[in-house]
């Protein structure tokens, strides 16, 4: 009975063309997770062939979680190339004189996805080498570049202060991340912030847990909230599991960026004298300094290997700025749709809300990703692109998946993740030295269960000659 269970399954995954079925290591997989067939979708097939090799459901419409960052990522490479990188400008509004600046330093942020604390800091140090100590008027900043709807970081999963949550912003810094690192003392936790926050003070109510707990749930004892200017962090702390962090989003984009200023201007001996502002460049103003981003090449490893939905939901604004416009949501789907169409793409299932991923709206299909895939692979950027995807069991999302598998080092794969939806993209090489493209697209409240299903198709297809 168990035997014409499973033939009678194979047999209902044979699609209407002539590909292959799934093989039996996926089938039995996906039996011991309860995923039934029509929550899947799959398309195997040899770079470049016209015809898949397995085709499951790949016309359906599904979501991709974090594999859309695909096609965000592709599209960028061609439309803004792999040397593009994005510049944050410093302009001076008032006269400088002695090191001492009667006026306003302003910001103008062009969405630089990657302005991290390390280079914010560089910078201001590279300010003060110009001259520039005190500042007697505002810290002025311009993020008109995007424009915007409000954001609203709770929406997703009502975690607002999960990193991932972050909203795109003009002058993004660091992720508009905090990192709390938890360091047992004895009977007490001591809590170390980074970077300092000006104006924000950190009330720690947090004990020692003597009882033992798993450590990969450390966490989950601790609460925070911010309330005014304090952040209290309360609960209990396993210090047998030693040093641990947790990043966190605390602030607005704004009020982020101006406390850590604050500490770091501060640090390095300037003044600000005035408080923060936000406005455009006067034509008063006059360019100080400007700081340029890595070039795209180097900033899609980011965002493909380690999922980072913040900055690929920069890339996906940037791809819809003109020297004429700002940016918003229309004009980059807009500028994604007619960059398919040129390159005879066409699909029409595609819904994209912010090129992430990071959303429970976004569709495409299986078979969409897969012809996807193959462009990229003729692309003349194909290297920068397939370099910026996962290595099976090295690095990246894929890092602690299939490690002791033959799999290992021979796929260059992307992954997708959310509650009811597992995903895996990308590019298998198979013993004889073929390329392979894969997709498996899994929607369903077992999905997470899945991934089993995944590494036996990986490693199916790898051991093809």
């Amino acid at each position: 009975m168990k035997l014409l269970h499973t033939l009678l399954f194979i047999f209902c995954i044979l699609p209407s063309t002539h590909a292959a079925t799934l093989p039996p290591s996926v089938v039995k997989a996906l039996q011991l997770a309860h995923i039934p067939l029509d929550s899947i979708g799959v398309e195997v097939r040899e770079v470049n062939a016209r015809t898949p090799l397995i085709s499951v459901n790949a016309k359906q419409s599904m979501n991709p979680a974090s594999t859309m960052k695909l096609l965000t990522t592709y599209a960028g490479l061609e439309l803004l190339g792999p040397s593009y990188s994005w510049k944050t400008e410093a302009y001076l509004d008032g006269k400088l004189e002695q090191d001492v600046l009667h006026g306003d330093l302003i910001l103008k942020g062009y969405g630089d996805p990657k302005l991290t604390l390390e280079k914010l800091w560089l910078w201001l140090h590279e300010l003060r080498s110009r001259g520039l100590r005190e500042i007697r008027g505002d810290l002025v900043l311009d993020r008109s570049v995007f424009q915007l709807a409000p954001h609203d970081p709770a929406e997703f999963d009502n975690e607002p202060m999960r990193p991932y949550n972050t909203g795109p912003d003009a002058l993004l810094l660091n992720f508009n991340s905090v990192r709390l690192r938890f360091i047992p003392e004895g009977e007490k936790i001591k809590i170390i912030s980074m970077p300092e926050l000006a104006g924000i003070r950190l009330d720690n109510r947090v004990t020692a847990a003597t009882v033992l707990v798993n450590c990969s749930d450390w966490n989950d004892a601790l609460s925070m909230q911010l309330q005014g200017d304090t952040l209290r962090v309360q609960g209990v702390f396993p210090a047998q599991c030693g040093e641990r962090e947790r990043h966190v989003s605390l602030l607005s984009h704004p009020s982020y960026l101006y406390a850590v200023f604050r500490v770091l201007w501060q640090e390095m001996g300037g003044v600000l004298q005035g408080t923060l502002r936000e406005s455009t460049v006067p034509g008063s103003a006059t360019l100080f300094a400007t700081h340029h981003s890595a070039p795209l090449a180097e900033l899609i490893r980011d965002i493909n290997k380690f999922s980072n939905n913040v900055m690929a939901r920069q890339l996906f604004l940037s791809l819809g700025r003109t020297a004429e416009t700002s940016a918003n949501v229309t004009y980059s789907e807009l500028t994604i749709r007619n960059w398919l169409t040129q390159k005879k793409l066409y699909f029409p299932e595609l819904i994209l809300e912010n090129g992430a991923g990071l959303s429970r709206r976004e569709r495409i299909s299986p078979r969409s990703l897969a012809l996807l895939l193959s462009s990229a692979q003729r692309s003349p950027l194909s290297t920068e692109f397939e370099a910026s995807l996962p290595i099976v069991g090295v690095d990246g999302t894929f890092k602690k998946r299939l490690t002791d598998s033959e799999a290992a080092n021979h796929a260059h794969l992307k992954t997708g993740s959310l509650e009811g939806v597992q995903a895996v993209a990308g590019y298998v090489q198979s013993r004889s030295g073929k390329q392979w493209i894969l997709v498996f697209l899994i929607n369903h409240p077992n999905a997470a269960a899945g991934q089993q299903a995944q590494n036996a198709l990986i490693e199916w297809v790898q051991r093809r000659y």
